[in-house]
């Protein structure tokens, strides 16, 4: 089973793919994860992605598509959760060519849907508990920098959502629900 997490920063991807990694033996490919990763592995890929964050541009589609395909060809799993990826409408496109081409699909996407108030304050007030506690704070998490990043979200995921639903492949589940019941919704959506 290969499925996409969508939602916004802050909205519980992270959690929820942990849950789907312990009970179903899925595999979560974060972008972010993947090119960190990368960075520090010394091979040719590597070299390349930290090269180019050393110069602080963008990754190219191509280069986030070969570490999938890496991982796709390499790592055996239950399915794999994109989380991260894909963020264009090229990259949904490139997705489904790869996965073709491993004689796999996508199964489904679910989008955790968030109260945007809602998700600013809750890791604004998650922020300040860690700081209360001495542990380490995201430098933006912020108010305003929680607001630009959501807006940065939607401006680029909002195409996606409408292609996957127009594919009747999007399940919409509530995000800032209790964290039992998120997964019980995704478990429910994904069949068990």
């Amino acid at each position: 089973m290969n499925i996409i997490l969508l939602g916004p920063p802050g909205a519980g991807k992270g959690t929820q793919a942990r849950f789907l990694v312990e009970e179903r033996g899925m595999v979560q490919l974060s972008t972010g994860d993947m090119l960190r990763a990368a960075k520090d592995s010394g091979t040719e890929m590597g070299l390349i992605v930290a090269d180019v964050m050393a110069r602080g541009a963008l990754v190219t589609d191509e280069i986030v598509i070969g570490l999938i395909r890496e991982q796709l060809e390499t790592v055996k799993a239950n399915g794999f959760i994109f989380d991260g990826f894909p963020r264009t409408l090229a990259q949904a496109d490139a997705l489904n060519d790869l996965l073709a081409e491993k004689g796999e699909s996508l199964d489904g996407v679910i989008e955790l849907e968030v109260d945007d108030e809602v998700l600013v304050e809750r890791i604004v007030g998650r922020a300040a508990e860690a700081a209360a506690a001495g542990q380490p704070v995201r430098a933006d998490d912020n108010a305003d920098a929680m607001k630009i990043r959501l807006m940065e979200y939607y401006k680029k995921t909002s195409p996606l959502i409408g292609y996957y639903y127009a594919k009747g492949q999007l399940t919409k589940i509530d995000g800032l629900g209790e964290i039992a019941d998120v997964k019980a919704a995704i478990s429910k959506t994904l069949g068990g």
